[in-house]
């Protein structure tokens, strides 16, 4: 599948605020159309401490939740590590697995923040702008404020950063940690909120993280060995 060019890409952390700033402005947290996702896309990226950066992807039938495509990619990136700019650090590595897809998901699913970020622009808003596909993040740690949910699944509170809401904290397993749900681009809250739950039918995390999890994680160690 294609993606947006990426030039002229920020050298340094000012100007990737910079960006953010200017980017956010883009982001429409809505549904233009109604959502029919057929298949959802999960991604993951990963670095080692030598700069070496993998990414990888998987596709999933909305349904049956079976895998119809992967694509993964190698990088390197000498971005230096900056919280809330981490998406600088790898998604021109991702955007080189998207490039290595057979198949254009309806939906994407980030193991990142969307809105729920310090300049209302984390790496789920960056890949929606950048792929033009329907996209939200899905964390394992909240950025902003929150209470927790009551304890059972599908339950859910606000997610706030300065008084503005800005994600949702999910329960995708009774009694066990929510997950924090974002906005990344073309869809709202709502609708990212029941795509998670979907996708939770056994575990905390949706599959498409867990699947383009374990598959970056054997691209890290393909490449340290």
């Amino acid at each position: 599948m294609k993606v947006a060019n990426l030039d002229p890409w920020p050298r340094t952390p000012e100007e990737a605020v910079a960006l953010q700033d200017r980017l956010r402005t883009q982001i429409i947290s809505s549904n233009p159309a109604p959502p029919r996702f057929h298949t959802i896309a999960g991604l993951d990226s990963a670095y080692d401490d030598d700069g070496n950066v993998v990414a990888a992807i998987v596709v999933l039938d909305a349904e049956t939740l079976e895998t119809v495509d992967t694509a993964t990619a190698r990088g390197t990136t000498d971005f230096p590590y900056v919280p809330g700019l981490l998406a600088f650090r790898e998604l021109p590595t991702t955007l080189t697995a998207f490039e290595n897809l057979t198949t254009t998901p309806d939906l994407i699913i980030c193991d990142s923040q969307g809105l729920a970020h310090p300049r209302r622009f984390g790496f789920a808003c960056h890949v929606g702008l950048l792929t033009g596909i329907p996209t939200l993040g899905v964390a394992k740690n909240a950025w902003g404020d929150y209470t927790m949910p009551d304890a059972e699944r599908g339950s859910r509170s606000e997610i706030t950063i300065d008084g503005e809401a800005v994600g949702r904290a999910l329960r995708t397993r009774s009694n066990v940690k929510p997950v924090f749900v974002s906005i990344g681009h073309l869809i709202d809250i709502e609708t990212a909120t029941a795509q998670v739950l979907s996708l939770t039918p056994e575990y905390r995390q949706p599959e498409t993280t867990r699947r383009a999890d374990r598959l970056c994680r054997r691209l890290l160690a393909e490449l340290a060995a």
